[in-house]
């Protein structure tokens, strides 16, 4: 039971202590990474000769905008593109975190709520942002104005379904995969492991992804 606890790293002395969990601090340590390889792969990527046109880093970034092309349309894919790869990034590496001997940060509640909290900003904000205030407000309303408590509740509806969707998904494996180590220690752990934290994991980064650019498309 304790470690399906949120635990605390350390604490700041300021205002009588701020505990700060270990989640924040793994997100903090996958920040730093992401943004050392960002700088580090794009360094001199505009000079790149044509012979490295195919390099890793454009496939990815290719892929990315390719996704939300697809997903959100021509008009819209640029706007959403750099949110959405930069999320399903940190979410790729924060739920392969176990790989590394530290608790996954996604089995954190706070934690998926926060993401799901920015994504519904987003949406809602580029809803307003795309057609005005009463534009926006009217898209309440659509495609029939009996629906519009529903289209209200959606509001908080969607970011609790990415929030819950991300988080009990993690949270299963995490807990299979304390049942597993206690049970039989060695060896049967290895491929669960890999299945839980690198498989299950990806998919879920896709998944969060997928479902946060179905709900832009409700303001076109």
């Amino acid at each position: 039971m304790p470690k399906l606890q949120t635990h605390i790293a350390f604490e700041i002395p300021l205002f009588g202590g701020i505990p700060v969990p270990e989640s924040a601090v793994v997100s903090w340590a996958i920040i730093v990474v992401l943004t050392l390889l960002a700088i580090w792969l794009t360094h001199g990527l505009q000079q790149a000769s044509r012979a490295k046109s195919r390099s890793p880093q454009r496939m990815l970034v290719g892929f990315i905008n390719n996704f939300c092309r697809d997903t959100l349309g021509d008009k819209y894919w640029r706007t959403f593109a750099p949110y959405l790869g930069t999320v399903g990034l940190y979410l790729a590496l924060a739920n392969m975190a176990g790989l590394f001997g530290v608790t996954p940060p996604t089995k954190d509640l706070n934690v998926t709520a926060g993401l799901a909290i920015m994504s519904a900003l987003l949406i809602y904000g580029s809803q307003f942002r795309f057609h005005g205030l009463r534009g926006g407000l009217k898209k309440f309303s659509e495609p029939v104005s009996v629906v519009t408590p529903l289209n209200i509740m959606e509001i908080g509806i969607r970011p609790l379904s990415l929030c819950m969707r991300l988080f009990g998904n993690i949270f299963a494996g995490f807990v299979i995969m304390e049942l597993v180590k206690m049970a039989v220690p060695v060896v049967v752990p290895i491929p669960l492991s890999l299945y839980f934290d690198v498989f299950d994991g990806m998919i879920q980064a896709i998944v969060f992804v997928f479902l946060t650019t179905l709900f832009p498309v409700g303001i076109a």
